[in-house]
């Protein structure tokens, strides 16, 4: 039998003993709407109760960031707080919009929390937006508060009246000089008092926003029963891994360190939020926050918090353990490595098993509208198959389509299909977008790829025109808006091109007036959208750009023109 054969059988019978009758992550099928679907009969109903097993862990330490630690307790200490202020001050009712718009800090977990387990709809936003992005999500999820950073409230402070919008303000650097300004010192004055709720499965949970092919970010609307659904299957996966893995798991036990993660992504992704953040909190595991990407911090974390988990973009995991302060730092602790966001380079395992002999690394392939759940695997599957994105998730159908939406054979390469009780229904406020998105229980991915003869899954391209760097999700689209706003530009094609650290980097072809040159033109870009997508290479061209018999620029010819020219 061959060690593929072997594993897909040991895969087969591990399934089998966790999910049939009365095993803990039993499977039963349930209709959504007359569509069939495979659920976790044990999952917990709502976020509310979902995320409240986290106050079994009393005194053992949840967070740090820092200098500062707080344990389970002192925790949800400030969440009770902060939902007993929403509720009796700022009357924050059941289906309520409520933002999150900082970098990681605890009181980012803390705000989720007080905020789902109160009935409102959680609305996370980027944090690297400008002001003009920040105003547009607010607008369009309605939000009636926002829990704030002092960077993210300078930016909307002379918008809060036209928002309606009343600010929490986390660690404020100045004295608040509006009544539409609170403290969160101001927040946990009251009692630390959860108040009673009265939560359905199918409410509104969360609206995480997601960049649009339409230039505007896309509010991806998930139930409390969806989110619920999506935890139990990651912790379904990491214990199915854990039964094909147990000579790794008995390595990582026999260390004697306690699981501890280093979060290193944002929360506003489904990755901080889900893998790290919210499991943990659920499984009692030790979180160290980093503030923003930094590969001597992120060492020291590792070393002084005894880190066993980090997951990360492959740029940043490549970064780690490249950098001459590697050989230089305690990383006996260290076992799990994820890599995730964006395509690992080939090399990368290799690089892994070369710097940690007992490495446990992973990946997977989910997105926000699937939160965050397709295929993963970790271990013994991630050698034998190491291109591949993992194996499907027993609740989940996977398929491919052609151009016209007919099913394909199991290994012929098409557009990912995916069904899965995780599925997020619509996008807030888009029928149009969540009707051709959104099909009979289906999620049209725009992701191409295939599942091999095995069950392994493969992503081999994008149909869309997204640029993936360094993990960030960029859509030229809404670049091009911009340029399209300059006086000179007249026409403007972004499209991705290669980069050896990043994956890849934005570039555009302008056609402007004479006299405007690349820095006043990334100047433009830089003062109304975040300064990672800002265009690293601009070409000026005063002739019209290519177009078909419709109108339509020609994105792929130009960009191929610029490859040729390199």
């Amino acid at each position: 039998m061959s060690d593929i054969a072997s594993f897909t059988g040991k895969l087969a019978e591990a399934t089998e003993q966790l999910t049939g009758e009365g095993a803990p992550f039993e499977i039963i099928e349930r209709q959504n709407n007359g569509v069939p679907l495979r659920c976790y009969r044990n999952a917990p109903a709502t976020l509310r109760d979902a995320l409240a097993q986290g106050r079994s862990f009393e005194d053992k330490v949840f967070i740090t960031y820092a200098d500062e630690s707080l344990s389970f307790k002192q925790f949800f200490d400030q969440v009770d707080r902060l939902a007993n202020y929403l509720v009796n001050s700022l009357e924050v009712a059941r289906g309520d919009r409520v933002a999150i718009a900082m970098r990681n800090y605890p009181e980012w977990m803390a705000a989720y929390v007080a905020i789902v387990s109160i009935g409102a709809i959680v609305v996370p936003l980027n944090s690297w937006g400008r002001g003009d992005e920040l105003e547009y999500t607010l607008t369009d999820a309605g939000a009636r508060v926002a829990v704030c950073d002092q960077q993210r409230l300078d930016s909307i402070a002379d918008r809060l009246e036209r928002l309606d919008l009343t600010v929490v303000v986390v660690r404020p650097e100045q004295k608040p000089d509006s009544e539409r300004v609170i403290t969160w010192a101001k927040t946990q004055e009251v009692a630390a008092q959860l108040p009673d709720a009265d939560i359905s499965p199918g409410d509104l949970a969360m609206i995480m926003y997601t960049s649009g092919t339409t230039g505007n970010p896309k509010g991806a609307a998930s139930t409390h029963f969806a989110i619920c659904q999506a935890l139990t299957n990651f912790e379904f996966m990491a214990t199915m891994s854990a039964m094909l893995n147990p000579e790794a798991i008995g390595k990582m036990f026999e260390a004697g360190f306690d699981p501890a993660t280093l979060l290193a992504v944002p929360l506003f992704h489904v990755s901080g939020c889900y893998s790290v953040f919210m499991l943990n909190l659920r499984g009692g595991r030790k979180t160290s926050i980093m503030y923003k990407w930094d590969v001597k911090e992120a060492l020291d974390i590792i070393e002084r918090e005894r880190i066993t988990t980090f997951t990360g973009v492959p740029t940043m995991t490549m970064a780690l353990m490249q950098s001459p302060l590697w050989e230089q730092t305690d990383t006996s602790s260290l076992f799990a490595i994820g890599a995730g966001g964006t395509a690992s380079p080939p090399h990368l395992k290799d690089l892994i098993y070369s710097k940690l002999a007992n490495a446990y690394p992973g990946t997977g392939y989910g997105m926000t509208e699937t939160n965050a759940t397709c295929s993963s695997f970790t271990g013994e599957g991630d050698k034998l198959k190491p291109d591949a994105a993992g194996t499907v998730s027993p609740i989940v159908d996977l398929k491919t389509v052609d151009g016209d939406g007919n099913d394909l054979p199991q290994g012929e390469t098409g557009e990912f299909y995916l069904r899965s009780p995780t599925n997020v229904q619509q996008y807030w406020n888009l029928p149009e977008a969540s009707e051709s998105t959104f099909i009979d229980g289906w999620v049209a991915t725009g992701d191409v790829g295939y599942v091999d003869a095995d069950g392994f899954v493969y992503v081999v391209d994008r149909i869309k025109d997204m640029v993936i760097r360094g993990g960030e999700n960029i859509y030229p689209i809404e670049i091009e808006g911009i340029l399209l706003t300059h006086p000179a530009v007249h026409e403007v094609a972004v499209f991705g091109v290669p980069h050896d650290t990043w994956g890849e980097e934005v570039a555009a072809t302008v056609y402007a007036d004479e006299g405007v040159d690349a820095s006043e033109l990334r100047d433009h870009v830089r003062s109304k959208l975040a300064a990672f997508k800002v265009p690293e290479h601009i070409q000026i061209t005063a002739e019209p750009l290519p177009k078909n018999a419709t109108g339509k620029v020609l994105k792929k010819a130009i960009r191929q023109a610029w490859l040729d020219e390199r």
